[in-house]
């Protein structure tokens, strides 16, 4: 080979090295000489969104808003319609305020007041009032299932007569617990002290149901009223909040 064409080919191999070295490090090919250098990392991963408290269904934020803070033991108890007397009771906790209220019973069938819900109970308006109301006391004709609520044992908890569909009461009062309208918590549920006065009404109650619409108390399955005696806790400061499905999601 002349030795013209050997000093051609070195050349261009050695200007062909120096490209290729001029460009390694560098994520977009060849870099000019005398360039900055440009550091390209890869963007870090987004934070993940917080994590909100689950709420418990079908509670609209002015219901939410009246549950205590300090609660954890909610029964929920929900009508269909401002007029029935049908209901589904739940019953809910949060052990845990960043995770929030968690379901721990199955739905339960129950009855409330012949006329259905009202926000402004009256004495004889054959309607529950709505809203959210402390679980204190308890009490039934028949001995202590186990509940750590104070528990009151005596005859005042005999029912006697007929329902509005023509069924018996009896057994109705065998577990009540009282729903702290217009009464004094603390006491026995029999206690008919009204701080409303009377003419609001009282004497609500959860008891065992008799098959038929209530007065103005909520009932449940007797099954339903044990679990329910053997699992409130005063520790935890129990709350019903009870009405209409329309009502209790505002």
């Amino acid at each position: 080979m002349p030795s013209s064409v050997k000093t051609s080919v070195r050349a261009s191999v050695s200007a062909a090295l120096l490209l290729l070295v001029a460009g390694c490090g560098t994520s977009g090919g060849v870099r000019e000489s005398g360039a900055a250098s440009v550091s390209v990392r890869a963007a870090p991963p987004e934070s993940a969104a917080p994590r909100l408290p689950r709420e418990i269904p079908a509670l609209g934020p002015r219901t939410r808003a009246a549950l205590p803070e300090t609660s954890r033991q909610a029964l929920v108890v929900t009508g269909d319609a401002a007029d029935d007397n049908r209901a589904t009771a739940m019953l809910y906790e949060r052990r845990d305020r960043r995770q929030g209220w968690r379901p721990v019973t199955d739905p339960w069938p129950a009855h409330n007041a012949l006329r259905g819900w009202t926000d402004h109970h009256r004495q004889g308006d054959l309607k529950s009032p709505v809203g959210v109301y402390g679980l204190t006391d308890a009490g039934g004709r028949l001995p202590d299932p186990g509940t750590k609520l104070p528990y009151d044992r005596g005859a005042g908890f005999t029912a006697r007569g007929t329902g509005f569909d023509g069924e018996s009461l009896a057994g109705s009062f065998d577990y009540v617990i009282a729903v702290d309208y217009n009464r004094r918590p603390g006491v026995t549920p029999l206690d008919w002290t009204r701080p409303l006065g009377a003419g609001r009404g009282g004497g609500i109650w959860l008891h065992v149901d008799h098959g038929g619409p209530t007065q103005g108390c909520v009932s449940l399955p007797k099954a339903r009223m044990k679990e329910l005696l053997r699992t409130l806790d005063p520790a935890d400061e129990p709350v019903v909040v009870m009405g209409d499905a329309q009502a209790l999601g505002r």
